[in-house]
């Protein structure tokens, strides 16, 4: 006979089983965009907790910026996930999405040297070798921007464009 310890362990071995059965079984696009959509929810969350210390113009920014690399990658993964695509487009698809990774990592890097170096919290945006920065402070002063040009300039071997906006 059964005893209830025994009823209890098959009853949640069986949900457990059900569950597991149906998360193996759904299908992948349901899963991307599940994950996605708590990843949309973490940034807004990290950018709520940031505004206290940043403008709005540098949030505004971030959240445009972030919109824009998530369209990308999802373009990307799109590609790369395509039976059709050719190989070359694979190919430079995933390249793309390494130079995304890279230059994110970077803009993040510059911020942060800046941030340790100067004080003044920035907004780095890369696109090819053009490097714009949006300094959140009121003083607009040429001799802080050269010295978060060399500060940037200092990360590069070859010469890099530099541009940086104060806030108005």
């Amino acid at each position: 006979m059964i005893n209830k310890k025994s009823l209890w362990f098959l009853t949640l071995f069986s949900l457990i089983l059900v569950l597991s059965i149906y998360y193996i079984t759904m299908p992948s696009e349901l899963l991307l965009s599940v994950n996605n959509n708590s990843r949309k929810e973490a940034t807004k969350e990290v950018s709520s907790t940031n505004e206290e210390n940043e403008s709005a113009e540098l949030v505004s920014l971030r959240v445009e910026s972030e919109e824009k690399m998530l369209n990308k990658i999802n373009e990307l993964k799109k590609i790369l996930s395509d039976s059709k695509a050719s190989t070359e487009e694979k190919n430079k698809a995933f390249d793309d999405l390494q130079q995304l990774n890279k230059n994110k990592a970077l803009e993040e890097k510059i911020e942060k040297n800046i941030e340790d170096e100067l004080k003044l919290k920035t907004f780095v945006s890369i696109d090819g070798q053009s490097i714009v920065v949006n300094v959140d402070s009121d003083k607009h002063d040429s001799k802080i921007a050269n010295m978060i040009m060399r500060c940037i300039q200092s990360n590069f071997e070859q010469q890099m464009k530099i541009s940086v906006k104060f806030k108005e």
